[in-house]
């Protein structure tokens, strides 16, 4: 199972759609639990995968030193800004299997959402790429000035893979002003970038664009019963409290809490998706999208199905081109094997 780890509650900036430090009414800013409390449950799962998470984890990079070396896992995973990407140790860096950079597409772009930090995090990201052998992964945040075929393609020029979330999590007030717009232009992007990725395909390039590859894993390999992320099913998100949470980006829901560091792992409650994600004919590849998403409903009915109308375009686009590349993977110009991904859950959530 996958265990997401918030290091700290603190983060070192204030994004536009995110806001910065976790709020003290949520979690405390640092971990109130002990390394072996939080050992003693991860302990009995036989195929543990951690995370770093916060705020921003790296603030607390004595604190992923100490799990890293005290606590077994078959993949350690980061999120971060990437800022303080340059103090990680050899040692630890070179023990992680993922890293996921949050940056959100061209320079005007990123810097426009996060502050003046474009230049230092790919400084940061090119120093790391020359001494680390992991899967290093844009993660970007799809806003009103995105355009998703120049970001990502100028993002895979940088990093093994590139990931994208729709902002559409909390209240869409303040953050859209044609949020209708914003979807059809980003569905032909959509589209455009899918082209793009089977013409790279026929020249023998799979590129890493990773809802493009989850979902045709889903198509090819394994359906998903669940949000692809595992929220709630074989994912959790320990806060710095230790409370044991289904999802991370929500915390404080009463819905989302489902024990303590005290509790048995495998004794947890699970928490499932609710209509109509439920018995949509697209389930067995969406999943349900987002746990949070689909029992929260802040965007109501009209935004829900706006962003619901992202999911099945960015699906059947791909549904589309499956028997061509299923036809280069038997003339094998393309390997099987680079088209399932992720071979392990990395915090991808694959449904933008």
């Amino acid at each position: 199972m996958l265990y997401i780890v918030f290091l700290t509650a603190r983060c070192n900036l204030v994004c536009r759609y995110c806001g910065g430090s976790i709020d003290e009414s949520v979690m405390p800013p640092e971990p109130t639990y002990s390394i072996e409390e939080l050992r003693r449950f991860v302990e009995n799962d036989p195929h543990p995968i951690i995370a770093f998470y916060g705020g921003e984890p790296l603030l607390r990079i004595d604190l992923l030193e100490k799990i890293m070396d005290n606590i077994y896992a078959e993949h350690y995973v980061l999120q971060t800004n990437g800022l303080l990407l340059d103090r990680l140790k050899e040692e630890h860096l070179s023990r992680l299997s993922t890293i996921l950079v949050s940056i959100d597409g061209i320079k005007e772009v990123t810097d426009f959402y996060k502050g003046r930090v474009y230049d230092r995090v790919m400084e940061n990201v090119a120093m790391i790429r020359k001494r680390y052998s992991g899967e290093l992964i844009a993660r970007m945040v799809a806003c009103e000035k995105t355009d998703i075929f120049r970001d990502v393609v100028h993002l895979l020029q940088h990093f093994d893979y590139a990931h994208w979330q729709l902002n559409a999590v909390w209240s869409p007030d303040g953050l859209w002003s044609d949020f209708g717009g914003w979807v059809r232009k980003y569905n032909a992007g959509i589209t455009r970038l899918v082209d793009f990725w089977l013409e790279s395909m026929k020249k023998g390039t799979v590129e890493g664009i990773v809802p493009f590859l989850g979902v045709l894993k889903a198509l090819m390999f394994e359906p998903n019963t669940s949000p692809p992320c595992g929220a709630g099913t074989n994912a959790f998100a320990i806060t710095t409290d230790g409370r044991v949470v289904a999802c991370p980006i929500c915390a404080d829901f009463e819905w989302n809490v489902l024990g303590t560091l005290q509790d048995d792992v495998f004794g947890l409650p699970r928490v499932e998706i609710l209509e109509p994600c439920k018995s949509c004919e697209l389930k067995s590849v969406c999943g349900g999208r987002c746990l949070f998403f689909n029992r929260e409903r802040l965007w109501g009915d009209e935004g829900f199905n706006l962003v619901c109308s992202t999911a099945r375009h960015l699906i059947h686009e791909i549904m589309k081109v499956r028997q061509e590349i299923e036809e280069l993977v038997d003339t094998g110009v393309i390997d099987a094997s680079d088209l399932f991904y992720p071979k392990y859950n990395n915090t991808t959530e694959i449904i933008p």
